[in-house]
């Protein structure tokens, strides 16, 4: 954003160059939030060498095609199925109430997820991400009531804490994932911004409250 010479916001979005708000547009699609569950799982089961130690490959690909039918999957294609029937009019979700039914949706396939988890006795550090998605959805649902709190940013914190907790909690040895995970947490709440999706202070909200609710996940399971 800049200010024009009669000194107002500009908040058109050619006040970003072309290759910057394409950049933040992709960032936008590659880190939405049930992309980022796939992209932690896959993490965990393949470059992690902590939480799935003794588990061959054959059984990693199955848990991986569990997680990705169920918490990314099925999400999207409610998506799908509510702008093709006219319930929504983007796949972005752009207003709060194009996010309910989403929001709802997501919660229900979040829980199932995490309760086949729990039942197949997957690692605690599994169940405890897989939990913090179920109760940041709900919790995002009850946020969305007052304002349009950036989904993507709470998906940032729930990755960004669960990170932090692995890697104080013996799980995670290589430093560069944490620092990776939070420099796309940056990336992620910038192309918020440049493409006006958001707010300032919806961007802080929802990273702040994905943060407390995997800590709180975290808890319940460990």
């Amino acid at each position: 954003m800049e200010i024009t010479k009669e000194g107002e916001l500009n908040t058109e979005k050619h006040a970003y160059t072309k290759p910057i708000r394409v950049f933040a547009n992709l960032m936008g699609y590659l880190l939405h939030p049930v992309l980022v569950v796939s992209w932690v799982s896959l993490y965990l089961l393949f470059l992690n060498k902590q939480v799935f130690l003794g588990i061959d490959s054959s059984e990693r690909i199955v848990v991986f095609l569990r997680i990705f039918s169920t918490s990314t999957f099925l999400p999207l294609i409610t998506v799908l199925l509510l702008k093709g029937l006219g319930f929504v009019s983007s796949v972005k979700l752009e207003t709060q109430k194009e996010r309910i039914i989403p929001l709802v949706a997501c919660i229900t396939f979040f829980f199932w997820s995490f309760y086949v988890s729990r039942q197949l006795n997957d690692p605690a550090p599994l169940r405890a991400f897989l939990l913090a998605l179920f109760l940041s959805s709900s919790a995002a649902l009850m946020l969305n009531i007052y304002q349009k709190t950036s989904l993507h940013m709470i998906a940032a914190g729930v990755a960004s804490a669960f990170f932090t907790l692995l890697l104080f909690n013996n799980f995670l040895n290589e430093p560069a994932s944490i620092i990776s995970v939070f420099i796309l947490a940056g990336i992620s709440g910038s192309s918020r911004l440049i493409t006006m999706s958001h707010q300032t202070n919806e961007i802080w909200l929802g990273f702040f409250t994905g943060v407390f609710i995997q800590y709180i996940a975290w808890l319940i399971i460990f």
